[in-house]
């Protein structure tokens, strides 16, 4: 992952094995990187849960795979709190795995804030599996 600021703030990149020979070409806001962090290898099973309130309130939905429309199979287009219980996922801004992107490894997470999101909208996501 690589980050617009220092301190892994600010908007995040999942790169994959690859030349990118502009900004352009990671789908960045700008051509600024301040700081990078590996993410470790994980070959077991993927899960996640995503709820519709914060602090795991309201309706809630349990995921295996990735899901390129949020809204189609969650019927809410707002994650304000989601549980990761096994593997890596990448949260995309906008449906199809387009917009802002957010990083999340195992563990709670009671508001989009913890997530380093500046809203609840979620369009998109997906299992970090290929390097």
């Amino acid at each position: 992952m690589i980050y617009e600021r220092p301190n892994y703030m600010g908007h995040q990149y999942f790169m994959r094995r690859g030349e990118y020979p502009d900004y352009q070409r990671w789908m960045g806001f700008s051509n600024c990187v301040r700081s990078c962090r590996m993410i470790p290898m994980y070959r077991g099973s993927y899960r996640l849960r995503i709820y519709e309130k914060p602090d795991f309130g309201g309706h809630m939905m349990e995921f295996m795979d990735d899901c390129p429309c949020v809204s189609d199979r969650f019927h809410h287009r707002h994650v304000y709190s989601c549980n990761v219980m096994n593997g890596y996922w990448i949260f995309y801004e906008y449906p199809n795995y387009r917009g802002r992107q957010y990083f999340l490894k195992p563990g709670e997470y009671r508001r989009y804030r913890d997530w380093s999101a500046t809203g609840a909208t979620i369009g998109s996501f997906r299992r970090v599996t290929d390097f």
